[in-house]
């Protein structure tokens, strides 16, 4: 018997309510996936979701100040990344 409370969870949305394309690149300027991303994001299993999320750091990074979600502590605004010590 799986104990892991994530494990009945799956993978979960990178979505951050921040709903908006941008119309150069066709990513959501809050979560960095395209339509198809989103529209299909339900309906994906796990190993796909997984496919998308590791996409979304580049992403972020290549829209730069454009990008409107939340970042990791270690991502710096400008798209490189702050040494962490």
């Amino acid at each position: 018997m799986n104990t892991n409370p994530r494990a009945a969870v799956g993978v979960a949305s990178p979505c951050t309510s921040v709903c908006r394309m941008d119309p150069s690149t066709g990513w959501c300027l809050g979560c960095a996936r395209t339509l198809p991303e989103i529209a299909s994001w339900a309906g994906l299993d796990d190993a796909s979701k997984r496919q998308v999320w590791a996409l979304l750091p580049e992403r972020r990074r290549a829209m730069g100040g454009r990008f409107l979600g939340p970042r990791r502590a270690d991502e710096d605004p400008s798209g490189g990344h702050i040494q962490v010590a």
